[in-house]
């Protein structure tokens, strides 16, 4: 990759590491949001309520995306797993949109805490997604219409390119496969174009997903029958950057992640909070800590809270 493409490729890993703390925090904090003390039991909020599970693919997926379509005024996102709101609560507040139609969530320090503390907090912000968020249109824990939505938005807008991420447990549901077959219902030059993609992290609430104990060539062959060309990327930017630039026809993007990567615990362990009691538990507190000090926050923040990304 040339050096601009490794310029990029850092640029999009910071962004999805920054993202990453923000959800944690979201989840958890009520203050010390930059941790410049040890977290103390009243740190953490008094009820845990939220979905950390898919949070990191949600983000390797919106950063990618964001950057190769960015400058198209015309690209939207699609995201079906809205109960991983943090993440798209933290990406719509490190891009601005949120201070948009909130003036308190700025992209400074008192913005951070703002966003962390008022995430499932009374009058604050929802543990799903929902329409009082910049550009929802339903409630986050409705699952199986995301494609369905995204080929709507592109119905008799050639202009338009949308980009759907899909969780694997959401693609059992039938509303998520019956809506494979609009690849071939709205296949014209009079639509936009659908950018499909299936984050395949292998486990539902609390069982594996049907999807991922398939083998790749079920998986490849499935999605070729409904008209798509898959195309596997992995969570390194550069091989994610490349597959967007192949001249590839109906392309459908398979990300293969770990559900709940980078925390403490894996699978469905992570679907929701993976540490359940860090206000009484001293372990589960300082775990915690580390797990918040692993994204290096420092080099993400300054001390006034500014970013350095």
């Amino acid at each position: 990759m040339d050096t601009v493409g490794i310029e990029l490729a850092e640029k999009i890993r910071r962004r999805i590491r920054l993202c990453d703390y923000l959800c944690v925090a979201q989840l958890y904090l009520k203050d010390d949001f930059l941790l410049e003390r040890p977290l103390t039991p009243e740190d953490i909020k008094p009820r845990l309520l939220g979905h950390w599970g898919t949070c990191h693919g949600i983000n390797v997926a919106y950063a990618n995306l964001k950057a190769h379509y960015g400058n198209n005024p015309n690209y939207s996102f699609v995201l079906g797993p809205g109960h991983g709101f943090p993440a798209l609560n933290a990406n719509l507040w490190l891009d601005g949109e949120l201070e948009k139609v909130d003036r308190q969530a700025t992209r400074d320090a008192a913005g951070l805490e703002y966003l962390c503390r008022r995430f499932s907090w009374p009058d604050g912000f929802p543990s799903h997604a929902s329409p009082m968020t910049p550009g929802i249109i339903t409630e986050g824990g409705e699952l199986g219409y995301a494609l369905a939505s995204a080929y709507g938005v592109c119905l008799g807008h050639p202009e338009k390119t949308t980009a759907v991420l899909i969780g694997d447990g959401e693609l059992e549901t039938a509303t998520a496969l019956d809506s494979l077959n609009l690849r071939s219902l709205l296949a014209s030059k009079q639509n936009g174009t659908i950018v499909p993609l299936l984050h395949l992290n292998g486990y539902k609430i609390s069982a594996p997903s049907i999807y991922a104990r398939k083998s790749e060539r079920e998986l490849n062959e499935l999605l070729r029958g409904f008209g798509f060309t898959p195309r596997w990327v992995g969570e390194d930017p550069e091989d994610f950057q490349w597959a967007l630039r192949e001249n590839i026809e109906s392309p459908f993007y398979i990300m293969k992640t770990e559900k709940g990567e980078g925390g403490p615990n894996r699978h469905h362990e992570a679907h929701q909070i993976p540490l359940k009691n860090p206000q009484s538990d001293e372990r589960e507190l300082r775990t915690l800590e580390d797990w918040l000090r692993s994204y290096n926050f420092a080099e993400l923040f300054d001390r006034g809270g500014g970013l350095k990304i």
